[in-house]
């Protein structure tokens, strides 16, 4: 073992295994940069959506449905070509640009609001903006966290990222609350833009010695269609996609659900609003930290974890109180960030690394892409039947997925307990032949396991030694007594159950 491996394996036992990946300098520099960017991320989310509901249209949820669309909406369009592209170049190169890039845009809106010449078609329009940046961000930063620490901590790293987000979302809508009541929803932009500069500075200071990226995808034709077949060849990540994006479409829209709770169903203000987000938060912090003590998460656990997403999701869209709804966003959050963190740690962990960018490109389009999907559709449905329903029918549609993926699962398990059996009935079933000892137990030349004769009595069968010819035992009784020696069986084995495999999990 390299001593920079034994260095990283001390740092990482002296912080304990819920931190381990923070004793890697790399990483440790990262997170905090991240931690910064991902507050003023939460931020600008929450003044985003107070502007388009209550300064540029009167109370409409349909408005910040085709803003969250537009957001993102481009993953569906690039996805394949940003996760080709984090597969062929150097992915912290690539995201100085889209960092910078993302900051920038956070500075123009604020400028825009803040001399009052922000509209909702200019909202629309840089919103759509850093959709198409977000989706060239998201591939390489998800796979770039696997080239700063070792394969053993992925698991820890992705939990871990996901704690960052979602310490983040504790502190910025609350704080994003208190600043839209105090100064307006301009600063809180320009707050935002000045918070990329804490993630442009931690990429510059990583040591790109003790980077390992993920072997490269020489150009050439196909490289698509090779994610593609692979993810296809795989059915564990089939179903997680599957359960990922139904969930994310019609279940994950908070940002558009608790605005349309709090403003419309109880007629609260900004920091009611931004006070939803923080205590959505403390759910999903508690998931994402115990999700980083989790080693190997499994599929299982993501479809349970779907499963209780959807029972407390609709569980709060009948709470009948604003206090009450706020507690019961506690476990909607732990739920959904114990699925998102699962799901993504089981396909990074689990795909090929010079397949990563590709795969972690897919799984991007879904659980994002599906967004601009479901988000107009939720929004019309808490406009025209009321809040309430617009979670109500993300919780029922999350359940429901969870259950079809349960059924697959037990379909699935049921046929490989069959082709099993199948396959040991077939192995013992060839007359006149035995298993045989292994040959670390059965010397070559030496009489081995015993064969049925066609009469009914035993002769011994010889094992020849390496290279020599096959023999036959004599036959003292005549004839009638002949056994042909049969050829020691090259036996299959039995098919293995299917391994049940150990996602910026933030939305």
């Amino acid at each position: 073992m390299s001593p920079l491996n034994v260095a990283r394996r001390a740092s990482a036992a002296a912080v304990g295994p819920t931190f381990a990946s923070l004793g890697v300098r790399n990483y440790r520099i990262w997170a905090a940069g991240a931690l910064v960017s991902n507050v003023g991320t939460w931020m600008q989310r929450v003044a985003q959506d107070w502007l388009v509901l209550t300064v540029l249209t009167v109370n409409s949820p349909l408005a910040v449905g085709i803003v969250t669309a537009l957001q993102f909406g481009p993953i569906l369009v690039f996805g394949q070509l940003a996760g080709l592209l984090a597969d062929r170049v150097d992915q912290r190169r690539l995201l100085v640009v889209t960092q910078a890039l993302q900051g920038l845009w956070a500075l123009i809106l604020g400028v825009l609001v803040m001399t009052g010449h922000a509209e909702l078609w200019s909202v629309y329009l840089l919103a759509g903006l850093l959709g198409v940046t977000t989706a060239f961000d998201n591939p390489s930063r998800q796979v770039f966290v696997a080239a700063m620490v070792p394969t053993s901590l992925l698991s820890n790293a992705v939990g871990l990222n996901s704690a960052s987000f979602n310490a983040a979302r504790l502190i910025g809508p609350g704080l994003a609350g208190l600043l839209i009541a105090a100064i307006g929803t301009g600063p809180v932009f320009l707050l935002n833009a000045a918070t990329f500069v804490a993630t442009l500075l931690s990429l510059l200071a990583l040591r790109t010695s003790e980077l390992h990226p993920a072997p490269r995808r020489p150009r050439g034709r196909g490289a698509t269609r090779e994610g593609l077949a692979y993810v296809r060849s795989r059915p564990d990540i089939v179903l997680i996609l599957f359960v990922i994006g139904l969930i994310g479409a019609f279940g994950l829209n908070f940002q558009l659900t608790t605005a349309a709770m709090a403003r419309v169903e109880f007629g609260k203000g900004a920091a009611e609003f931004g006070l939803l987000g923080s205590v959505l938060a403390i759910g999903s912090l508690s998931g994402a930290l115990v999700a980083a003590r989790r080693q190997s998460p499994t599929l299982r656990l993501v479809v349970g974890a779907a499963l209780a997403f959807g029972l407390f999701a609709t569980l709060s869209a009948v709470m009948p109180s604003y206090g009450w709804f706020a507690l019961s966003l506690v476990p909607v959050g732990l739920s959904s960030l114990t699925l998102l963190t699962a799901a993504n740690a089981t396909v990074q962990t689990t795909t090929e690394p010079a397949l990563r960018g590709r795969v972690m490109a897919l799984y991007s389009m879904i659980t994002m892409g599906t967004t601009p999907i479901g988000a107009p559709l939720i929004g019309w449905v808490g406009e025209v039947w009321g809040p309430r329903w617009s979670i109500g029918i993300g919780g029922i549609v999350s359940l429901a997925a969870a259950l079809a993926a349960l059924a697959v699962m037990r379909h699935r398990a049921s046929v490989l307990a069959l082709q099993e059996a199948q396959a040991a009935a077939h192995a013992g079933s060839a007359e006149g032949t035995v298993t045989p000892e292994p040959a670390s137990l059965v010397p070559s030349g030496s009489p081995g396991p015993v064969a049925t004769t066609p009469r009914g009595g035993i002769e011994p069968v010889i094992i020849p030694a390496p290279g020599a010819p096959p023999r036959r035992v004599s036959q003292p009784h005549g004839p009638q007594h002949r056994v042909t020696q049969h050829p020691v069986p090259q036996h299959r084995a039995a098919p293995e159950r299917e391994r049940e495999q150990p996602v910026h999990a933030g939305r």
